[in-house]
């Protein structure tokens, strides 16, 4: 009975301090940039619109329009992860590396937290803030299926101007977003 009651301590130990084990996936946060890129830092660019060979599908509004939303805030995704561990398949440096190649509209974790991002910028949120959310999951509540219309303004359809983001001055503890 004794010998039972330590096998079962034992296994029990092992599955509450592995989960990634039990999961099948890492635990741990993807890779990310803690800082904006610094100005005139030499970056590969959101891919354009144009740029995209997606076929006609349903998804294909929110592919595309997930690029244009990541053209607008590209410092802020890329201070984030990006949970479909593209950093380790694809050698991601974070979320803004998937948008530089079709990855990022072919990938539901990818948009989900592109759209995420967007929605807490708008939200005057600064990059740390938002990848709090993300790593704590809160990329997850985004459906797919609606999120075509974030960033449109109700009456025209169009998605608004946003201002350029400047980088803060280095060493400025002034957020990039600002």
């Amino acid at each position: 009975m004794k010998r039972l009651i330590s096998v079962l301590c034992i296994t029990l130990a092992a599955i509450i301090t592995s989960p990634a084990q039990w999961l099948g996936r890492p635990t741990d946060v993807p890779a990310y940039n803690e800082k904006g890129y610094a100005k005139g830092e030499s970056i590969p660019p959101v891919l354009t619109p144009g740029q995209l060979t997606y076929p006609e599908t349903k998804y294909k509004l929110v592919q595309v329009h997930s690029y244009e939303l990541a053209a607008k805030i590209p410092q802020v995704i890329y201070q984030q992860p990006c949970y479909c561990y593209c950093d380790r398949g694809h050698g991601h440096k974070s979320l803004h590396s998937c948008f530089e190649s079709e990855h990022g509209g072919n990938c539901a974790v990818c948009m989900k937290e592109l759209y995420y991002s967007y929605r807490m910028t708008q939200q005057k949120k600064t990059p740390e803030q938002t990848r709090m959310g993300i790593v704590s999951g809160e990329w997850q509540q985004v459906n797919l299926d609606t999120a075509a219309s974030i960033g449109l303004t109700p009456k025209t359809g169009v998605t608004p101007k946003t201002p350029v983001h400047k980088t803060a001055a280095k060493g400025s503890k002034k957020s990039p977003t600002t």
